[in-house]
């Protein structure tokens, strides 16, 4: 289970401490156990901060309080605070990455059954979608819901989400494509051919959780040998 401490504490040397916590980075490379590390200031007191720092269970996050440096570390930043630090442990009952959850909403619509919905309540009115295989960006909820139904009128598909990483306002997905080819595409008449292909897309999110941009690649290519584009080509 992940745990989180919470580290609140009050200071005015706060650059010093600062300095001291890439000072215990450097001492720990390869030992700490501490997977990501959060310091936020008081908007109503410039000398309160606090710190988040997650760990993959309370065990790892007992060895990392164990080590040498982090004790060493320790003693100084409480020498540097205006009053003694308080600790809050916490095992963590619920994580929502809610950009990702919208990000993979976002696959799930593009192949569900039925008419597409007007992904307006996923995407900005403006969205910047970049895709190599097109001469030109799609921006625009038109033009998204335009190359969407492309797709979705060549090809009965679906997306398997293999895994997301979020950081920031970024959310990167990689995923596999599965369809069956039903209809016409770039020109090649439906087949009824089962094919697949492999990608990954990277995506912008808006401070309001909608998605604003998005960079795809994938094997464009592999699809088009499936559906035999490229037979004439290879004699």
């Amino acid at each position: 289970m992940t745990f989180v401490q919470l580290i609140d504490c009050r200071t005015s040397r706060f650059d010093e401490m600062n300095r001291l916590m890439d000072t215990w980075v450097e001492q720990t490379k390869g030992k700490r156990t501490a997977t990501h590390t959060t310091i936020g200031k008081d908007r109503g007191d410039a000398s309160h901060f606090v710190e988040i720092v997650e760990f993959p269970s309370y065990e790892e996050a007992m060895r990392n309080s164990n080590l040498p440096e982090t004790d060493k570390i320790f003693r100084e930043m409480v020498a540097l605070c205006d009053e003694m630090p308080t600790f809050t442990d916490l095992d963590v009952v619920r994580d929502e990455q809610l950009y990702a959850t919208t990000c993979r909403r976002f696959f799930e619509t593009l192949a569900a059954p039925g008419e597409l919905p007007p992904l307006n309540d996923l995407l900005i009115e403006d969205y910047h979608d970049h895709d190599p295989s097109n001469d030109q960006d799609v921006i625009g909820l038109d033009a998204v819901r335009a190359e969407v139904g492309m797709w979705r009128g060549a090809f009965d598909f679906g997306f398997t989400i293999h895994e997301q990483i979020a950081q920031g306002d970024r959310v990167c997905t990689r995923w596999t494509w599965n369809g069956t080819h039903n209809g016409d595409f770039m020109g090649i008449p439906a087949s009824g051919k089962r094919v697949t292909m492999t990608g990954t897309t990277i995506h912008r999110c808006a401070t309001d959780g909608k998605i604003a941009e998005g960079w795809w690649q994938y094997d464009r290519l592999g699809l088009m040998a499936q559906l035999g584009a490229l037979d004439d080509l290879e004699q």
